[in-house]
């Protein structure tokens, strides 16, 4: 009775620490925290720059017209341009899968003014290589006519590739292309030229025919243009470069002979029922249609020779960044969702080809089969260190007539609109009857999607079911293995779902300038994962996402446990040093998030003190500073369990904070547990159980290696005693000892240790 009171302060206590972190975790579910905060709104970024950065001598902005909206710019009463952002009107992701967001200046005639690069979270720009190269390879689109582009007279302009940041500086230069063109195309910009295009329907009509259908050998298609074929020999190339004006460029030629082949590249439009049919066989192309939406095309790209036309970047960043698709102005590169390889055609006839793939364009992207349209080459040359060289090459492809159905159609203008142009208003442009961008996201990655809901549903599982699992250990520990290894290798490295303090601090900054949903849900598995997190703190703390679901928790988990296999000596950190360590990961959160009150892109620098880009997102394919400071972690990973996780990781910190508001308590303590048994304590892999018993929530990771030691009756010595008055009723109770005989005798041996004897008999009678 005496303790009641102790019992109801401290229920007190624990109900004011639950209340006071309860705001803390309704902001991080609220946010499911990704690092692109809403830094797509228009009016955030505007009153940073002046109007002059975009037209010499303009004073000011005006009003916000239309949607997306563009800002007039005037220089006194005097209309100068238009300032539009790149993001409202195009795709704009990069290797970080955010939006990059550009502010640029437009005239009235269609030309580029100016650009300003205001926000992005590339990890190549943003620790690694200066934002002014990157913003000087954009500035070279300054004074480029967009008109001509957006008609399809001219392809988009060519930036000048920044080596080690190739697919940034493509899709920065891209979306403002895109961009531009599209608001010629509605009339907004460029003397309405747009809209009186589209106000004159040609008096024919050419769709894909999709009831002509038959099967074709390998000669007949690439005769008749069904396939396009790109043959470049190395002497071509070696000539290109040289002609290139490109001094450096001609001094690194091709090894080999002239007539060797660098790259024999063909290309074919398969949505055509024909040539589907052809190259991909009934079932190849019945797949296809199935898989298709409506509005998107396939194309199939195959290579020879020693160039490939795949590259590296789309292993490292998603995106195959030396192929492109131009039609009117208008481009796109494909991303590791949008690809299908291919082993071989099915085409009679065939070659053998070293890399074939299979495009499904995006859905952003609108290629019209009907018209003609480009595959861009981008070709490459190191030029010894970093730099490097780049060319373009085209395939031009138009589909055959027989494979298209022309429908004359009568135009019939009404009286109304014979009215001269100049007096009729500018006519808004029609509205977006898109479906959002995040649904169109997530139904392309319904597969990964569903793989990390099955994920998430097994922890669950394994959770609320732990007592059966931990009561055999050799199972508990293959499950919890597997369970690492494809958190390591499928939601890190092959997903790049690695959450980050970023995160967290970026939250702080969205709230201020604009929070939009759309922003967190355009990446579907970070969304997933924060969700189930801020759940998870509310049974378990953090111990579901730092023990189960970080991936380069993860790592060194698994990489620890090889090491022990190989007989790597453990360095058991002594307790009293151990409390004065693990509190500097709280000192790097609040360091992080008190910077990122002063600015976010500082405290995102500094956020590098997580490996997690380097050894996760971009698989240690970085500046050799990152690669050594991410292996130096691991390395010390290999002699002390979870370094990173105890003593410095930022995210762990927040993630304890509102942890602690955790309602149930699912691991299991006996009495003795600390007094006077230490067994657990010593052995947690974290050194979160304090020497009298109680298990720290803040460092917990859920390992739930305490749990197997709890049902251990030949380790834990509750269990043990438990087991030896268990097995001594059984004794007790055995027909022998109820039938007078005598039980089992106790020796006490040399050691001191009792051993249980059977009573000594003499031998049975022949």
């Amino acid at each position: 009775m005496s303790q009641q009171p102790h019992d109801k302060n401290g229920l007190a206590r624990r109900a004011a620490r639950a209340l006071a972190s309860s705001l803390f975790l309704l902001l991080l579910c609220l946010a499911c925290i990704s690092p692109a905060s809403a830094a797509g709104d228009f009016q955030t970024y505007l009153p940073k720059l002046t109007p002059a950065e975009f037209f010499p001598g303009a004073d000011r902005f005006g009003t916000p017209q239309g949607d997306p909206p563009i800002v007039p710019v005037y220089r006194g009463d005097q209309l100068q341009g238009f300032v539009f952002l790149n993001s409202d009107f195009a795709n704009a992701v990069g290797y970080s899968g955010k939006p990059i967001h550009i502010l640029a200046g437009i005239d009235p005639k269609g030309v580029i003014t100016g650009i300003k690069l205001v926000d992005h979270k590339e990890p190549i720009v943003l620790v690694g290589i200066p934002e002014a190269r990157i913003v000087a390879a954009m500035n070279s689109l300054i004074g480029k006519d967009m008109k001509p582009v957006a008609s399809g007279a001219e392809n988009p302009p060519q930036v000048d590739i920044v080596s080690g940041a190739t697919v940034t500086v493509l899709v920065m230069s891209d979306s403002i292309v895109r961009a531009a063109s599209k608001l010629i195309r509605s009339g907004r910009v460029g003397g309405g030229d747009g809209a009186a295009a589209s106000a004159a329907l040609p008096p024919v009509i050419k769709t894909l025919d999709l009831e002509h259908s038959e099967v074709r050998d390998w000669d007949s298609l690439v005769g008749d243009g069904s396939v396009r074929r790109l043959h470049l020999g190395i002497g071509d190339i070696n000539e290109a470069f040289a002609k290139s004006g490109n001094a450096a460029a001609s001094q690194y030629p091709e090894p080999g002979d002239a007539s060797d082949s660098f790259i024999d590249l063909y290309a074919a439009l398969v949505t055509a029922p024909t040539i589907g049919r052809s190259l991909l066989g009934d079932d190849g192309y019945q797949r296809l249609k199935d898989r298709l939406k409506p509005g998107q095309q396939a194309i199939i790209v195959a290579g020879n020779g020693a160039y490939s036309f795949k590259g590296s970047a789309y292993v490292r960043g998603g995106i195959f960044d030396r192929i492109e698709i131009l039609q009117d102005g208008n481009s796109t590169r494909f991303r590791d969702r949008n690809h299908t390889r291919l082993g071989a055609l099915a085409a009679a006839g065939a070659p053998e080809f070293k890399e074939i793939a299979l495009f499904v364009t995006p859905p952003e992207f609108t290629l019209d089969p009907t018209q003609p349209w480009q595959l861009q080459l981008l070709v490459q040359r190191s030029l010894g260190g970093r730099d490097k060289a780049f060319l373009t090459f085209d395939i031009n492809y138009a589909l055959p007539d027989q494979y298209m159905r022309r429908e004359q159609r009568a135009v019939t203008v009404p009286e109304s609109a014979a009215a001269p142009a100049a007096e009729a208003p500018a006519a808004a442009p029609p509205a977006e009857t898109d479906e959002p961008l995040w649904m169109r996201i997530w139904r392309a990655n319904a597969v990964s999607v569903g793989i990390t809901a099955f994920m998430l549903a097994a922890l669950t599982g394994i959770f609320f079911f732990q007592n059966l699992l931990v009561r055999r250990p050799v199972l508990y520990n293959w499950v919890r293995r597997g369970y690492l290894a494809f958190v390591v290798v499928w939601l890190g490295w092959y997903a790049n779902a690695q959450l980050s303090v970023v995160n967290v601090v970026t939250f702080t900054n969205a709230l201020v300038t604009g929070f939009h949903w759309e922003f967190f849900l355009a990446a579907p598995l970070i969304f997933i994962l924060w969700a189930a997190t801020a759940g998870g703190l509310l049974f378990w703390g953090r111990g579901p996402f730092c023990g189960w679901l970080c991936p380069f928790g993860a790592l060194q988990e698994l990489t620890n446990q090889v090491a022990k296999w190989l007989k790597v000596p453990q360095i058991t950190v002594p307790w009293g040093l151990h409390e004065r360590l693990w509190p500097i990961k709280y000192i790097v959160f609040l360091g992080l998030f008190g910077l990122s009150l002063y600015s976010v892109d500082m405290a995102e620098r500094f956020a590098e003190i997580e490996p997690f880009k380097t050894a996760i997102i971009l698989k240690f394919a970085r500046q050799w500073p990152f690669v050594l400071y991410a292996v130096a972690l691991l390395v010390i990973g290999l002699f002390i369990e979870r370094f990173f996780c105890r003593y410095l990781c930022p995210l762990g910190a927040a993630l304890a904070i509102p942890g602690r508001m955790r309602t149930f308590e699912w691991l299991r303590r006996w009495q003795e547990c600390g007094s006077p048994c230490q067994r657990c304590a010593k052995e947690c892999p974290v050194q979160s159980i304090h020497p009298e018993g109680h298990i720290n929530v803040n460092e917990c990771i859920y390992c739930m290696h305490c749990q197997e030691l709890y049902y251990d009756d030949h380790r834990c010595p509750h269990m043990i005693q438990v087991r030896l008055k268990r097995e001594k009723r059984q004794a007790l109770s055995s027909p022998s000892m109820r039938a007078g005989g005598k039980g089992p005798a106790t020796v006490i041996t040399a050691g001191g240790k009792p051993v249980s004897a059977s009573p000594v008999t003499s031998p049975p009678e022949t």
